[in-house]
């Protein structure tokens, strides 16, 4: 076998190793969803059987337990309008920031880059305060924090691929007639394609699991699914693991849905970013 051969079948089991590694959480929760909830405490990590295979129970369980409908309505509410908020104004605020020299410019970039490393323990009591008199504290309200929270990083990429455009092409569009506003939508942001929808996955990812952000501002009135699925936990510590295992699943299943539709351009959109800035 040649030393090429050899690297490649190296290269290929140790990437298999981790595939594994990384699937199998996910697994053992897929199979744990339809096993009773006392063979899961025992017997963990062995397929259900007949004795221990409950069909369709625990997700019946779950979902009529944590209200599941009700919170994947919210969830989904808040997931599109914030991740819609978050492409659009963190795509212009980076095209003003590119294109627009100056003092001011350079100091919000740097803000919104400093954001990026504050930890979310630092702010989280001040923010649920703010959010609170504010009026903030509802699944409208909560977009506007997603908002914030999720500008730093989104602004750095959109930055990094706007400073490989060619300003050339802007130019043109001004010459043939068109103003600031439809030289963005009708030029800039196709071309940002790419990193928009990367920008779209990751805060969709981030945003869909969140847990603590929901739990702090808008808490029981309007439970997100992470937050519904909490509530499985009864008193003394008792927890109804298979229904806990079902909603689990059925919490991964659209994120993963969106993610495999559009995973072809999360290489390409943060390739596309690290070009320059």
């Amino acid at each position: 076998m040649g030393k090429q051969k050899l690297k490649n079948l190296l290269g290929f089991l140790i990437l298999l190793f981790f595939a594994v590694l990384f699937i199998m959480p996910v697994a053992v929760v897929l199979m744990n969803s339809f096993k009773s909830r006392f063979s899961i405490s025992q017997y963990p990590f062995v397929l259900p059987d007949a004795n221990t295979f409950v069909m369709l129970e625990n997700y019946t369980e779950g979902i009529k337990n944590t209200g599941f409908f009700s919170a994947f309505g919210w969830s989904l509410f808040i997931t599109v309008f914030s991740v819609a908020a978050i492409v659009v104004f963190t795509s212009m605020t980076a095209w003003y920031i590119v294109r627009v020299k100056g003092i001011f410019n350079s100091i919000l970039y740097y803000a919104l880059v400093f954001s990026m490393i504050v930890p979310f323990q630092m702010v989280m009591f001040t923010m649920s305060k703010t959010a609170n008199a504010l009026s903030l504290d509802n699944p409208l309200g909560i977009v506007f924090i997603y908002l914030g929270f999720g500008a730093g990083l989104s602004v750095f990429m959109f930055t990094g691929f706007i400073k490989s455009v060619p300003v050339q092409i802007e130019e043109a569009a001004t010459i043939d007639g068109c103003n600031a506003v439809q030289t963005f939508w009708q030029i800039v942001f196709p071309i940002l394609k790419p990193t928009a929808i990367t920008v779209a996955i990751l805060n969709t990812m981030w945003i869909w699991n969140d847990y603590l952000l929901p739990y702090l501002v808008i808490g029981r009135d309007y439970k997100t699914i992470p937050v519904a699925i909490q509530y499985l936990k009864g008193g003394y510590g008792s927890v109804d693991m298979g229904a806990m295992m079902a909603m689990l699943v059925l919490a991964i299943i659209p994120v993963v849905i969106f993610y495999l539709t559009c995973q072809k351009y999360i290489i390409k959109g943060v390739a596309a970013g690290a070009v320059k800035g």
